[in-house]
């Protein structure tokens, strides 16, 4: 019997991720989820959604990496809490950007990928629909993709797979829709941890999200 097919999947307990992890369980992996404690304002309710989203998939192995330091570094308002989060959406690169957040990430799945002989590693991020960060574009998984051949062993062949980069929030919505991703699991709001603040950017592109994609968004929002 020829063995399963291992990817790792950074997993924030979002909407995107959570279609990322539901393209790799379509596309035969086994899958492996991980969690970032980075000290973000939602990380208590991002960890429950996490740990649901895994259950539901039927994860085979879950892992949560502390990387708090990045709390520490500061200059986000996801992880600052004397910075406000903005409500709106705004030109440039927002105040929730935390630096070069997706390429540590990126890193600890490839240490992690290499150790459990994974062939993939799937991110969510999205270029085209994004808040206008610089690490979730295409040019920035290229490069990742080259450290990480050049940083891991000949033998391991570890592939960064990112199936949303070119999509838009509505098209992840409606993919998410087909591979019956359970949406009332997922968290997207940056700002509060019991009902969605419904005015942060991710809560308004969520929201625009649903109605283009003609779904019903299961999950409550204060605005």
């Amino acid at each position: 019997m020829t063995a399963k097919k291992r990817a790792i999947v950074l997993h924030s307990g979002g909407i995107d991720s959570t279609v990322a992890a539901a393209v790799a369980r379509d596309g035969g992996y086994e899958l492996n989820l991980l969690h970032f404690d980075y000290g973000q304002r939602t990380e208590h309710r991002e960890r429950t959604s996490f740990a649901a989203i895994a259950r539901a998939f039927d994860a085979k192995g879950r892992e949560i990496a502390d990387v708090q330091f990045l709390q520490m570094v500061g200059h986000s308002s996801l992880t600052d809490y004397k910075m406000p989060v903005p409500e709106g959406t705004s030109g440039g690169i927002p105040t929730t950007y935390v630096p070069f957040r997706n390429g540590i990430f990126l890193s600890l799945a490839a240490a992690w990928a290499e150790a459990l002989k994974a062939e993939a590693i799937f991110v969510g991020v999205m270029e085209e629909d994004g808040p206008g960060y610089p690490d979730t574009t295409e040019d920035f998984v290229n490069k990742m993709q080259q450290a990480i051949d050049s940083g891991t062993k000949p033998e391991s062949k570890i592939e960064i797979k990112a199936p949303l980069v070119h999509m838009s929030k509505t098209e992840v919505v409606k993919l998410g829709a087909k591979l019956l991703v359970p949406f009332g699991m997922t968290w997207s709001c940056y700002q509060d941890q019991d009902i969605a603040c419904g005015v942060c950017q991710s809560c308004i592109m969520r929201k625009k999200a649903f109605e283009e994609a003609g779904i019903t968004d299961p999950i409550r929002y204060r605005k």
